[in-house]
């Protein structure tokens, strides 16, 4: 009779554990980046300036890390967080985006040129959020990201405090320097994500400079594969990417408005987050397939890249437009 008890028990824990992973394995879903800056603002007593949607939606990007359902994985050691590994990729995808804007708040935006002092409360947040991300205790990444929102916060709070002032320069210079961060992390993920089929590739690294040279001798054709245990976590990387971007573009379309619709480059910047919207479809397969190329089966890496590749061009024709248009 005890082994039928414990069976059961068992078993009534296995399935718990395993509500609990499909549970936590939920992606969140997009917002209003204007409505969310509207109620911080009267939530906070505080106003709707130039510069608060995109600090408040870096602000929200950050929080749904830490409060989405099953709080922050990547670093769990007990289940079922520690067998999950999809939501911890897309975590990753999301945490690069909130590194490189919250860089881009201290570098850039918050500073009228190169030789201006940086925010205090910026120059705090930036190096928080690069924080280990799988540190579990002594500290937790959890609390140290929190310290990171919470100085971001402050930021958004001077922000609009005409007596303890921060600032935020709408400029084109300065969006076209994050736009191209952004496009650099879109190219490697787009590489990434093509190479899950494996295909030889021409080796153009030194390509259009005749006196270029590198540290190591590469062969002339090289063979690139992503190892098949891979190809779902790189997937979910450029998932959550997209999806934090999705919310960051919308933001920079308000804060920037003036200076995209001076450029005429407001549509771009709606072209490139309906690509990037194009990645955050359902997915109905119960795991990520790795088809190649005109085969039976689908290569759902292929079709990511397809949208990143797309949004990683109208990027670099966006930022074009906004250094020479």
């Amino acid at each position: 009779m005890s082994g039928k008890i414990l069976s059961t028990v068992v078993a009534v824990v296995m399935l718990i554990q395993i509500g609990l992973g499909v549970y936590w394995s939920a992606e969140p879903k997009q917002f209003s980046v204007q409505a969310n800056a509207e109620k911080m603002a009267q939530e906070q007593g505080q106003t709707v300036v130039t510069g608060y949607t995109t600090a408040a939606t870096l602000y929200r990007v950050a929080d749904t890390l830490l409060i989405k359902p099953g709080g922050y994985l990547s670093n769990d050691i007990m289940p079922p967080g520690v067998f999950l590994d999809n939501m911890p990729n897309w975590e990753h995808g999301v945490l690069t985006q909130v590194r490189d804007m919250a860089r881009a708040l201290r570098r850039d935006f918050s500073r009228s040129q190169s030789q201006s002092k940086e925010d205090p409360d910026l120059a705090v947040a930036e190096p928080l959020f690069n924080f280990d991300s799988h540190s579990w205790i002594l500290p937790a990444t959890e609390k140290e990201y929190q310290r990171g929102i919470h100085r971001l916060g402050n930021y958004m709070q001077r922000l609009s405090n005409p007596q303890d002032p921060a600032q935020f320069y709408a400029r084109a210079d300065n969006l076209a320097r994050w736009l191209n961060d952004v496009e650099i992390r879109l190219g490697s993920l787009s590489q990434r994500l093509s190479a899950s089929v494996g295909k030889p590739r021409l080796n153009t690294d030194l390509a259009g400079d005749p006196e270029a040279s590198q540290s190591t001798v590469s062969d002339n054709m090289v063979v690139v594969k992503t190892p098949w245990l891979q190809i779902d976590d790189i997937f979910y990387q450029a998932r959550g990417t997209s999806w934090a971007l999705i919310e960051l573009l919308k933001a920079v379309e308000v804060d920037f408005h003036d200076v995209l619709q001076k450029k005429n480059a407001l549509v771009s910047l709606r072209q490139i987050i309906r690509e990037l919207e194009g990645t955050q479809e359902t997915i109905w397969s119960p795991m990520i397939l790795n088809g190649d190329g005109f085969g039976m089966l689908a290569n759902h890496s292929l079709v990511m890249a397809n949208f990143i590749s797309r949004a990683n061009a109208a990027i670099s024709d966006l930022r074009s437009l906004l250094e020479n248009g």
